[in-house]
């Protein structure tokens, strides 16, 4: 980078409406979630020390914050990995997911790069930057800066960038600071390790003013951009099913045209007004226009409170039903709220679940009102619902153990339910309002 350029944006960084994020006293104005780690406040310092048989440990804002220019620095004694949080949530079992700035005092040192913590890994390493790499000093206070303005966010550590991402899954959220879950049985001398927090400022001011302008050194890392597909994921065969504006690869089930009402495109966000109606009486259902077979189907979704709807694939048309139509359904539904959780078998209707079949296990869920991530993956035989990041089912389309459970289900009318070779993909309506973006499908095996 030019010195010019240098010099301006530490000007920059010495400009502007700071303001400390806590009162450099005690932690009242945060709360801890997650693990059991201890933190204190010495000297304006927070001070994390680390607890065996504990899971990773937040130091959590109780405020979110969305748009920001963050700094602080950070004291690692030893080769204990770490990080910060920022726009970040707690799922509803309470475990913190969201990016974090990552303190990596390890030989790997990916020390500022991105990680998304409880959710889809590593977003933004520095694998490929070197310079980046050796910018954390071990035993030593490291200055951290972080850039969060709409969907980028850019780290530097002591003046050097190290990560630069394009990413839009989540706009707001809190800051937290990290203490990581340990091994004591294979690494007895990590308990009790202390890592270290000082000088903690935030600016969300007029930011376009005092952010990054120079040359950037290290080229954007684009991983999700609302309803549009990466250079990365255009190359990989990714395909947009929504692209914000148009519905035009959509018809009403049983239809030739998109439904006339009822579904909306309403600032980029694919809405189902169904205000109170029953299953498919009054937007009705929606599918693909073109039918799949080997896919990986990637979607967000936000129910409201006590919602139900839900995703079907291999959906053929054929069968001579009333309601929604016929196929292989990922639930969507708000557990906490809705009687149809209580239903079924082993909990075989709640959210994420082969509806009526298989149950969803292992779920990390964001409370309704917040986006979820849900992705479908058939491959051959193999069919894995995962949600948030997480594999919540894996079955065998067409074996035995899966035709059983056919035969005790409400589908066990349908000669080989689900084993269709193609199908269309399907967003149901089921009487609730419920919001999707970021529809994209990828073709396995074509």
């Amino acid at each position: 980078m030019p010195v010019l350029a240098i010099l301006l944006s530490c000007c920059a960084q010495d400009q502007g409406s700071w303001t400390p994020l806590f009162n450099a006293a005690d932690l009242s104005e945060f709360e801890q979630l997650g693990g059991e780690a201890l933190y204190r406040v010495e000297d304006g310092t927070i001070i994390g020390t680390t607890v065996a048989n504990t899971g990773n440990s937040f130091m959590c804002t109780r405020k979110l914050y969305g748009d920001f220019i963050l700094e602080f620095k950070v004291l690692v004694d030893t080769a204990l990995n770490s990080g910060v949080q920022i726009r970040s949530h707690a799922y509803m079992n309470g475990r913190v997911h969201g990016y974090q700035v990552e303190i990596d005092p390890t030989p790997r040192a990916y020390s500022a790069g991105i990680y998304d913590e409880a959710r889809r890994g590593w977003l933004n390493d520095l694998s490929e930057n070197e310079p980046g790499r050796a910018a954390f000093k071990n035993h030593e206070w490291n200055h951290y800066r972080v850039e969060a303005i709409g969907n980028s966010i850019i780290t530097w550590i002591n003046g050097e960038m190290c990560a630069n991402l394009a990413d839009d899954a989540d706009a707001s959220g809190f800051i937290a600071f990290q203490v990581h879950s340990i091994n004591v049985n294979k690494k007895p001398w990590t308990e009790g390790i202390e890592v270290k927090w000082k000088d903690i400022r935030i600016m969300y001011e007029d930011l376009e003013k005092y952010r990054f302008r120079g040359e950037y050194p290290v080229p954007v890392k684009e991983v999700l951009l609302t309803n549009q597909l990466t250079a990365a994921e255009k190359e990989n065969g990714w395909e947009l099913l929504f692209d914000g504006i148009s519905t035009e690869k959509w018809r009403g089930a049983h239809k030739e045209n998109f439904p006339g009402s009822g579904w909306k495109v309403v600032d980029g966000i694919l809405e189902l007004h169904a205000e109170g109606a029953g299953e498919s009486q009054k937007a009705g259902d929606i599918v693909t226009i073109e039918k799949y077979s080997d896919f990986d189907f990637r979607i967000d979704f936000k129910l409201t409170p006590g919602a139900n709807s839900g995703m079907k694939y291999y959906v053929t048309e054929m069968e001579k039903s009333t309601g929604s139509a016929i196929g292989l359904e990922y639930q969507l539904l708000d557990d906490d709220k809705h009687g149809d959780a209580k239903q079924g078998r082993d909990g075989n209707r709640t959210l994420a679940s082969l509806y009526d079949l298989i149950p969803a296990g292992n779920k990390r869920v964001r409370e309704p009102g917040q986006w979820n991530m849900a992705r479908i993956v058939s491959s051959g035989s193999t069919v894995q619902h995962w949600l948030n990041g997480q594999k919540v089912i894996e079955y065998e389309r067409r074996s035995e153990e899966y035709r059983a459970l056919v035969e005790i289900s409400k589908y066990k009318k349908w000669n080989r339910f689900g084993e269709a070779e193609s199908g269309h993909i399907l967003l149901q309506e089921h009487g609730d309002n419920v919001a999707f973006k970021n529809i994209r499908i990828k073709k396995l095996n074509p």
